[in-house]
């Protein structure tokens, strides 16, 4: 997701926080992140646990947990961070969010903490490498004389299926389809 679909998805912190809701909450049953209840109801901004009698946001037990920034900067942060080929430092993703260093820092590595978390780390582990390419077969013969519509196209406008490898090193492969 870029960052013009971020903020077309989520424009404002209701919108993070259903997000949000959804995603730890897939059939809409919120449950206590102390104890674990779904005895709970929602408050305006909030839930109520009835079992242990405690309030709790869908925020707690995340890397967004505690924080006073709105969600759509983490939002945007978490999009800088997985769509930066070769990584973002603390000083850039602190002038694109307008915030201290010190935050974009500690922004950062909640981040990469949680992309180090072991529930989402077996897929690929270690160093990783990636490479692509379009399958197909290629058009011969002049591409003027082509039929309208035939000829071969550059990579930007292809047509041709893309396919993306990627292998952890010393891990057994495994294949997974991906259909665009």
């Amino acid at each position: 997701m870029n960052i013009v679909e971020i903020f077309a998805q989520f424009p404002t912190q209701r919108d993070c926080i259903t997000h949000l809701e959804r995603a730890r909450w897939p059939n809409g049953t919120s449950r206590c992140p102390y104890c674990q209840s779904t005895h709970t109801t929602r408050l305006q901004h909030r839930h109520h646990c009835y079992a242990c009698k405690t309030s709790f946001s869908v925020t707690v037990g995340t890397i967004f947990h505690r924080t006073h920034l709105p969600l759509q900067k983490w939002f945007f942060a978490v999009s800088l961070i997985l769509n930066a080929k070769k990584g973002v430092v603390a000083m850039q993703l602190s002038r694109d969010l307008r915030v201290n260093k010190n935050t974009a820092w500690r922004i950062a590595m909640q981040i990469r903490k949680a992309m180090a978390q072991k529930e989402h780390r077996d897929l690929l582990t270690g160093v990783v490498e990636m490479d692509e390419t379009y399958v197909g077969g290629k058009l011969h013969g002049n591409p003027s004389q082509c039929p309208p519509g035939t000829a071969q196209k550059s990579r930007t406008t292809s047509t041709k299926p893309p396919i993306i490898g990627a292998v952890s090193r010393g891990v057994s492969v495994t294949v997974q389809e991906v259909m665009p």
